[in-house]
């Protein structure tokens, strides 16, 4: 396997060309950014840990019958995927009311919602990935009716995977945004609806169940500090860390061992 050119660079991973059609290289960087990338640093070691958070969890919605992207994770910092057709809108599932809506709401911050609620934005970083409306993806025809109606199905099965996985390590599973894509099928000849992009402390709000102590991203936009130890302590959790290494966290001057475990 030959990594080529560089296809796409986002703000937290790169996309590399293969020498095998319709697969790619995702590297996961350290780039950290907030409020549409006006916040940024680099947190050294981030990258590695999404990079195998992301792994073990894709790996587990694959076993549960979610279809993904991911192929196998081939070192520290890189995942052979699937190449898939983006589609261009996040989805957001909300357990717990924070964020963008309680401001949007008024909705008090923490309150445990009766149900989960499934939002659609439309991803563009120069408009700020406004919200949106089913109507809206179909007029646009960002996607038809047929594949939103099995990616909100697939969303909520994911959620209530999500949710089983972090309560068994006595972490709340507050919010998460996760993206799809199309992958053609050979032997069905049809454009399969994939799980793509990540799931980490990115992409996810996680709050300790008993102390209610932010172990995500939340730490680098409401600036708390100690971002690396907060998602190395979910990857803890997961029994997940890896080969030993040293990664000081930049932002706060501190060099953390982590020993990620083989599985």
């Amino acid at each position: 396997m030959n990594k080529g050119k560089k296809l796409y660079e986002g703000k937290a991973k790169i996309i590399y060309s293969t020498n095998e059609k319709g697969l790619v290289i995702q590297h996961f960087k350290d780039d950290a950014t907030a409020f549409n990338a006006l916040k940024k640093a680099n947190i050294e070691g981030k990258g590695v840990l999404n990079n195998r958070i992301s792994e073990y969890l894709l790996n587990t919605l694959d076993q549960c019958g979610i279809p993904t992207h991911l192929v196998k994770r081939l070192n520290m910092r890189e995942q052979l995927i699937r190449q898939a057709e983006i589609i261009p809108v996040e989805f957001v599932v909300r357990n717990i009311a924070t964020g963008s809506l309680t401001k949007r709401l008024g909705i008090s911050e923490g309150t445990i919602l009766e149900k989960p609620l499934l939002e659609y934005y439309y991803k563009n970083d120069e408009l700020g990935d406004p919200i949106i409306s089913k109507e809206h993806i179909y007029s646009f025809e960002w996607a038809k009716k047929s594949e939103i109606e099995t990616i909100d199905q697939m969303t909520m099965r994911i959620n209530d995977i999500l949710q089983g996985i972090f309560r068994g390590i006595g972490i709340k599973l507050v919010d998460f945004k996760i993206e799809y894509g199309r992958v053609w099928n050979k032997e069905k000849e049809i454009n399969e609806i994939v799980l793509a992009d990540e799931i980490s402390p990115d992409t996810c709000r996680l709050w300790d169940i008993k102390t209610e102590k932010k172990l995500d991203k939340d730490r680098f936009r409401k600036d708390l500090g100690n971002i690396i130890e907060a998602y190395q302590e979910v990857a803890r959790r997961l029994n997940i860390m890896p080969e030993e290494t040293n990664i000081s966290e930049v932002n706060f001057g501190k060099t953390i061992p982590l020993k990620f475990k083989k599985k």
